[in-house]
């Protein structure tokens, strides 16, 4: 059977947390969004526990971040590599100075309940098998349950993980290096647990044990048998309490395992995210070694960047090469997220003197040395992901992620006026002069607290901030009719309207 959709319509193949993030965010663009998901439930395996800070920012851009605050446990550290010495959170720039530890499984219901409630399709029991792609739309092929047929849509983006169908169809290079360490964990209850964050680190290996809701414990490791290109075989509990054993000297009471796994560290990127009508976002863009418990974010990340691009471009808002920025932002992206897991994976699967001499240095580093953590705890956590700007001469903030600025008139911060359709115009002049001088009739102006602002916002007037939390445009000029006409400029530029509502 043959289902046709308005020339509007987006197909996701995919429905884990990327996917359904990307269908919230066409959603409220006001795109038909259908989500195709071969499980016909949610895994309850969860290979993701970590929410990290940026994403909290995204989660809350769209007020969709309460329930996860609500019931996700708060950690104000992280690790780089499993060293001693824990990267510390709490003086990060965001008003979520933590990680969220959630099981994937329950991230997933609360972002299919939210996609949901914004009006998205979910077809559970249902795969994406190929697709064809003409001038104007794509013809995707899907096995269901009352077997195959094919609908069309404008574009199909693929959120179908590291084996995905539509990268492999699409024809889009995946290169890397294959595993070489394969990493173990297991889901379990501890009679005796250590303090959280407890992690040890010894020729032996490495164990980190991080708390689940609900009283449970997560341990991961990695061990000197790691280091193989052969599949060991499935870990069992009385493996992983010995290796446990082996590090710590004690098994923390370990009992009633729910999950049991081994992980590999193969390391692959998607030479393009974008192919005509065919995107890339999550694991079907990046594969890595989980270090860190990155890759959902990462994942989140490029679906929030692609979302209001998307939509813009299928409304007839954007500019000329809009959709093409999604590879020239987020691909960059990638390969940091290919180096950082590959360092930390090098420094995590070192067992000789020589290896435990490298990481005591670098402990050393982070405890002594404010500004490398901290340079560290940014990356780690999403906060420091800069775009490139298109003009040489632009300044430097743009590209940047916009902090949470304070809005005069309100209590809300910039990261809650954030809309998925339109930019908003920052007016940091004193008294906010600038609103008056704008040529676009209607366009509301958000008036900021000039003070006080990060360093980096010393003698910014205004400033024009994305969708997605980036800025876009950024002026210095003291004249106000020099500000006001490069603000017009920015404005019309991005093809998008400003909000047009009462300033506040």
């Amino acid at each position: 059977m043959e289902h046709q959709h308005q020339q509007q319509h987006v197909l996701i193949a995919g429905g884990g947390p990327v996917g359904l993030w990307l269908a919230a965010e066409l959603r409220l663009g006001g795109v038909p969004v259908t989500v195709i998901e071969p499980r016909t439930e949610i895994d309850q395996r969860s290979k993701a526990l970590t929410i990290h800070p940026r994403t909290i920012e995204v989660l809350a851009s769209r007020g969709a971040h309460r329930p996860f605050l609500a019931e996700g446990l708060r950690i104000p550290n992280g690790h780089f590599a499993m060293l001693d010495t824990r990267l510390d959170f709490r003086d990060l720039d965001t008003p979520y100075p933590y990680t969220l530890f959630l099981p994937q499984a329950r991230t997933e219901e609360l972002l299919q309940e939210f996609a949901l409630s914004l009006g998205a399709t979910i077809l559970r029991g249902q795969r994406v098998t190929g697709f064809t792609e003409g001038p104007g739309s794509v013809t995707v092929r899907v096995e269901g349950p009352q077997g195959p047929y094919e609908t069309r849509a404008a574009y199909l983006v693929g959120c179908d993980g590291t084996r995905s169908t539509v990268r492999t169809a699409a024809g889009i290079d995946f290169p890397g290096t294959p595993s070489t360490v394969v990493g173990w964990l297991g889901d379990v209850t501890l009679d005796d647990p250590p303090r959280t964050g407890f992690g040890a680190f010894t020729r032996h290996g490495g164990v980190l044990i991080a708390p689940l809701p609900g009283g449970r414990h997560r341990i991961v490791g990695v061990s000197p048998d790691s280091l193989t290109t052969e599949w060991p075989g499935d870990l069992t509990s009385e493996e992983l309490r010995q290796k446990v054993t082996a590090v710590t000297g004690e098994d923390f009471g370990m009992r009633d395992a729910s999950w049991l796994s081994r992980f590999g560290n193969a390391t692959r990127l998607a030479a393009a995210y974008r192919r005509g009508r065919v995107l890339l976002a999550g694991d079907a863009a990046h594969q890595h070694y989980p270090a860190g418990g990155v890759g959902m974010n990462v994942g989140i990340q490029d679906a929030h960047n692609l979302g209001w691009k998307l939509a813009a471009t299928l409304g007839g808002r954007a500019p000329d090469g809009l959709l093409d920025t999604y590879h020239t932002e987020r691909h960059p992206v990638g390969v940091q997220l290919m180096e950082h897991s590959r360092a930390q994976t090098a420094l995590m699967t070192t067992f000789t003197p020589e290896g435990l001499a490298l990481r005591s240095l670098l402990d050393g580093l982070i405890a002594t040395g404010p500004d490398f953590g901290r340079a560290l705890s940014e990356r780690l956590t999403g906060l420091s992901v800069r775009y490139p700007a298109a003009d040489p001469g632009a300044h430097p903030l743009t590209g940047t992620r916009a902090p949470d600025l304070a809005v005069t008139g309100t209590d809300r911060g910039l990261l809650t006026l954030l809309r998925p359709d339109a930019h908003l115009l920052l007016d940091l002049t004193p008294g906010g002069t600038l609103g008056a001088r704008l040529s676009r009739p209607g366009a509301a102006v958000h008036t900021a607290a000039p003070t006080p602002l990060p360093a980096a916002w010393n003698g910014v007037r205004a400033a024009l901030v994305r969708p997605d939390g980036h800025v876009a445009w950024a002026g210095t000029d003291q004249d106000d009719d020099q500000l006001a006409a490069a603000a017009n400029e920015a404005v019309s530029a991005t093809g998008l309207p400003v909000p047009e509502e009462e300033a506040v």
